[in-house]
């Protein structure tokens, strides 16, 4: 099994940054996923969460009307559109299974 994020960077804030997740290996489309991060010098974080096909979506409070989590079940892919980044979305973005197996993460940096 095999999840590899994708998409990080650097931004200012009020940026955007799309966030990819590909995943082998693993009965994708069966699967509720989530994007979890860990900001600097914290624990991780549950930022949002998508049931397997895709219908049903859920977000933690400080990132609800900026964040868009979907899914390409054909493409095993999971992606996070993030707009209005703000300094707090700082962090390392994982994609990961409800089990909490999750990918190497990619970093996110917000700063001007």
């Amino acid at each position: 099994e095999q999840l590899v994020e994708s998409g990080g960077g650097l931004v200012q804030p009020g940026g955007s940054l799309r966030l990819s997740c590909v995943a082998s290996g693993l009965p994708f489309s069966d699967l509720y996923m989530k994007w979890v991060r860990q900001p600097p010098g914290k624990g991780l974080e549950w930022v949002s969460g998508i049931s397997a096909d895709g219908g049903t979506t859920t977000y933690r409070n400080s990132v609800k009307g900026r964040f868009t989590i979907s899914r390409d079940n054909a493409k095993n892919t999971l992606y996070l559109q993030m707009n209005s980044l703000q300094t707090e979305d700082t962090g390392v973005y994982y994609c990961a299974k409800a089990s909490g197996a999750r990918g190497q993460g990619t970093q996110v940096t917000v700063s001007s």
